[in-house]
């Protein structure tokens, strides 16, 4: 394959070989292994950019017979580039794991060749903590109280958002994708929530998140169907999620949090608080929707954390 470089970028960035067979690897995804929706456009944008840096590298759109012939310099080329236009090390790790994707559907069809890529570590990503609120402030953030919309069922909407969050320890979308008849109706009811890559779990619902929903629904002036959003925005459509970080935007001013204080600190802070509570791991795991132990443990370090911050701050002899 010859490399060589070109200043004008092309319209097409794949042969017709090639491009027949990544329409079928975007189908395998889909529906074979039913990847979430975002981690398939974020696989489908992942491979596009490889595509698009193979032809201007190779001179022209690259064919199947270029993806059996890559070389490990032509894998250390793309991610050269991609640190040049900005790529950290999280960004550059996701990327590789769409193109191993597509190579590994290649090589088991004998159209591609996956040696190079496995031939390439993905870039050590520094290890980062869950930023929890502490409790006063997560429950402060879920409080009517302190709402600040002046449409009082908008305010009731938000503060039900939030409390779904810290007190079911919900993805954002997970709570946004709730229809009108999976809304809890007491105080002892669950919810049946869909996480990533479909998988189904069921949450118990506290009293007070029970009541915060209920609240919403009444002064909501909407009456749509069971079957649409629990959640509507002010012109009665799907609630934007934009609209739910705003909203802890405006909080974190009010209430003096730092800019950690973000919708998904309000699920970090359910695990965390329940941990600090005497809460299973893995009863945490299976609340969360984690499909791996491993990435809940990652809540006793926040724990242990913290509770070394208030020895050294408490004790005597610290």
């Amino acid at each position: 394959m010859a490399r060589t470089g070109q200043n004008e970028q092309p319209l097409v960035f794949a042969a017709p070989d090639l491009l027949k067979a990544v329409e079928r690897w975007r189908r395998h995804l889909g529906s074979e292994r039913r990847l979430a929706d975002k981690t398939l456009e974020a696989y489908q944008r992942d491979a596009l950019q490889f595509l698009k840096f193979l032809t201007m590298h190779l001179g022209g759109p690259p064919k199947l017979a270029d993806m059996r012939d890559l070389r490990t310099a032509d894998i250390r080329a793309f991610m050269a580039g991609r640190r040049e236009n900005g790529a950290g090390s999280r960004t550059l790790a996701r990327g590789l794991a769409g193109i191993r994707s597509l190579m590994r559907f290649l090589e088991k069809d004998g159209e591609g060749n996956g040696a190079a890529l496995r031939a390439v570590r993905a870039p050590r990503i520094a290890k980062s903590l869950p930023r929890p609120l502490p409790e006063p402030e997560a429950r402060a953030v879920a409080d009517m109280e302190n709402a600040l919309d002046e449409e009082p069922w908008i305010a009731a909407r938000n503060t039900a958002v939030l409390a779904l969050l810290y007190g079911c320890g919900l993805r954002i979308s997970e709570a946004l994708g709730l229809t009108r008849g999976e809304a809890p109706r007491g105080a002892n009811d669950a919810l049946r929530v869909i996480g990533k890559g479909g998988k189904e779990r069921l949450v118990p619902v506290i009293p007070a998140v029970a009541a915060a929903i209920q609240r919403y629904m009444n002064l909501c002036p909407y009456r749509p169907g069971a079957d649409a959003p629990l959640f509507l925005g002010a012109r009665g459509e799907a609630l934007n999620p934009r609209l739910v970080q705003r909203a802890m935007e405006k909080l974190r001013g009010a209430l003096g949090l730092p800019a950690s204080a973000t919708p998904h600190a309000l699920r970090h802070s359910f695990a965390t608080h329940l941990l600090s509570a005497g809460g299973d791991l893995r009863a945490i795991q299976e609340l969360l929707g984690h499909a791996s132990l491993s990435t809940t443990q990652v809540y006793t370090e926040v724990d242990t954390a913290r509770l070394m911050a208030a020895y050294d701050k408490a004790h005597p002899r610290a």
